[in-house]
């Protein structure tokens, strides 16, 4: 009982109610405090924030969507854009060729035989040779690509000019001829 509750103040006499309320609860929870909103036993579990605060996590686009593919997807898909039409004008030259992406030049790869196109020292792509247990291979390489592009549609069109000159390397004619119309 508080003193106040003597004199008759009607906010302390709730305040002394709610007190022994609560005293009550406490007793028949085991002596197990629990803030408003947490989990109860038997409640399924179901959190909206991250212990931060900072929302949920996970992606933000549904997997269907194209924005939610990485950026190894999506230069994958770049590169299968420009392929395209050099393949269907040269496909019986190019049964025998394989494209490739990498993410970035291996440096052992440098002595190999065969024709790279670079910028400056770095590797944009290579085209491997035929061998007694491999067929040719050009291998775009994503992160030199990637980073000498300014933009989707630069980038879009460095990946073609690359995909042009190796194929005109594999051939043996020239870039013009291959692009050509």
């Amino acid at each position: 009982m508080f003193p106040d509750e003597e004199r008759g103040d009607p906010r302390i006499s709730q305040v002394a109610a709610l007190a022994d309320g609560l005293s009550e609860r406490l007793s028949r929870l085991g002596g197990v405090v629990m803030a408003r909103g947490s989990r109860r036993q038997g409640a399924p579990r179901r959190r909206r924030r991250d212990r931060h605060g900072r929302g949920l996590r996970g992606p933000l686009y549904p997997a269907t969507l194209p924005a939610a593919r990485s950026r190894a997807e999506r230069f994958d898909a770049l590169v299968l854009e420009a392929l395209e039409p050099i393949e269907a004008r040269w496909r019986t030259e190019l049964t025998q060729l394989d494209v490739a992406v990498d993410d970035v030049p291996d440096v052992q790869a440098a002595g190999e035989d065969g024709d790279v196109v670079e910028d400056g020292n770095v590797p944009l792509a290579r085209l491997v040779p035929a061998g007694a247990d491999r067929r040719a291979r050009i291998v775009l390489y994503r992160r030199p690509l990637e980073a000498r592009a300014k933009d989707g549609a630069d980038l879009s069109d460095l990946v073609h000019d690359v995909l042009v000159e190796q194929v005109a390397n594999y051939l043996g004619l020239d870039p013009d001829v291959i692009d050509g119309d």
